[in-house]
């Protein structure tokens, strides 16, 4: 905690990081407003009822930052920017133009980054009407005639493209990922509002179960700070080389391969895909169709937050995502022809792509470990809700993974640009 309060506070002192640190929370500042800023025609009582009853709705709120129980003119929160990311980087994987277009630098990424903004417009559209239609299925909005329902929908989908603009603000101006800094702050405005439900529900046998919750909860911080912080150093060695009548080289290394190469990342893009058959479930629950009823009836039984088949899907999805990210930001080959570029081996390993091999092979199996933390993590909270009954809680271990991880991210970020500004005995 003392390294967190030196970091920011030596930040302050400088005049470009400050601006930077300020930009950040001004746009945190406006993105709180406008969470409150509530669309019209919307029993928002009605609403907060329904989802106060619903856990699956309670779970899409928190990601939503509080705006959907709200049903702010941000209700569809950062969903369709992340599906639409989802569905970008699994295109690369398929079409070969777009991943030679991943491979080439900056400009790759503003293209791919410009095609993501482009496709998360028809996404917003497609989720702000299945939104309208799942709250007329539960009669908390009436039927609206056309221009009203137009005028909804362009509403919702302004509210997304504004959001998404302020997180590239916070990522290109800011400090951080924009994204993650936003459902960061979404997760940490819902705070007061959990722990107010829990107090309301409190009673004195439930002390016990909270006080293990409230210990779980230490447990797991430690824990992610722990994994986030951990490395697996592959030593490498450079090659005497001369030039002239200067020498070069001759030195030794460590490249560090963390344990947790994708961060938070798997977290978000899991749960944006996990609430996908609870959504649908719903929607379908109110079908005239009695064949459709009982499919929307199996999904919102079967993906209920605390059932099984929902958290066995919850963790591998983070499984899954968190390799496919990992293969994302990480390239081995791409290390392995830097290191012999500049005359680097590693000890035992012959360079290019023996080095790669050895890199992915190393990579592959500290991977695992990260997942697996990642999974158990994700649906911890599902299992100390049925150890504790704790239900206002359960969102706490998912919440907490991502509020962690973006506060050491953002600390490493300001401790990385402290050093490039040769600082020396800031971060002593």
């Amino acid at each position: 905690m003392n390294n967190i309060l030196t970091t920011i506070s030596n930040a302050f002192k400088l005049p470009d990081l400050r601006k930077k640190i300020l930009i950040t929370i001004a746009i945190l500042v406006v993105f709180r407003f406008f969470a409150h800023v509530p669309t019209p025609g919307v029993d928002i009582a009605s609403l907060r009822q329904l989802f106060s009853q619903n856990q699956f709705l309670g779970l899409l709120d928190i990601f939503s930052g509080g705006t959907l129980a709200n049903f702010s003119v941000m209700a569809l929160g950062l969903n369709p920017y992340i599906n639409a990311s989802i569905i970008l980087q699994l295109l690369t994987l398929v079409f070969p133009k777009l991943e030679a277009l991943s491979k080439e630098g900056e400009y790759g990424r503003q293209k791919i980054n410009q095609y993501t903004r482009m496709f998360t417009l028809p996404l917003s559209i497609v989720q702000a009407i299945g939104m309208y239609a799942l709250l007329r299925s539960q009669n908390i909005i009436q039927i609206l005639p056309p221009v009203s329902l137009v005028a909804l929908i362009l509403t919702m989908t302004a509210g997304t493209l504004f959001l998404m603009w302020l997180g590239e603000i916070i990522s290109e101006q800011g400090i951080g990922n924009g994204i993650s800094v936003l459902i960061f702050a979404g997760i940490v405005g819902r705070i007061p509002i959990t722990f107010g439900q829990t107090a309301s529900t409190f009673s004195q046998e439930q002390i016990f179960n909270i006080g293990i919750f409230l210990l779980l909860g230490l447990l797991v911080i430690a824990a992610i700070v722990l994994v986030n912080e951990a490395t697996r150093r592959v030593t490498i060695h450079y090659a005497k080389r001369i030039r002239g009548n200067k020498m070069y080289g001759g030195q030794s290394t460590h490249l560090p391969l963390r344990l947790n190469q994708a961060g938070v990342i798997p977290i978000i893009f899991a749960v944006s895909i996990v609430l996908m058959p609870s959504l649908i479930g719903t929607f379908l629950q109110s079908a005239p169709n009695p064949i459709l009823a009982k499919i929307g009836l199996f999904f919102s039984g079967s993906f209920n937050p605390s059932g099984i088949l929902y958290n066995a899907f919850y963790f591998l999805l983070v499984v899954g995502f968190t390799y496919f990210y990992t293969a994302v930001i990480f390239n081995p080959t791409k290390i392995a022809t830097e290191i012999q570029k500049h005359g680097g081996f590693v000890p035992g390993i012959r360079p290019g792509s023996a080095t790669a091999s050895f890199l992915n092979y190393i990579l592959t199996r500290i991977t695992l470990a990260g997942a697996i933390f990642l999974g158990t993590i994700a649906i911890l909270p599902s299992i100390a809700q049925q150890i504790t009954n704790v239900q206002t809680l359960l969102l706490g271990g998912t919440g907490i993974l991502i509020v962690v991880s973006v506060v050491l991210e953002l600390v490493k970020n300001l401790e990385a640009q402290l050093l490039t500004r040769s600082y020396e005995g800031f971060l002593k």
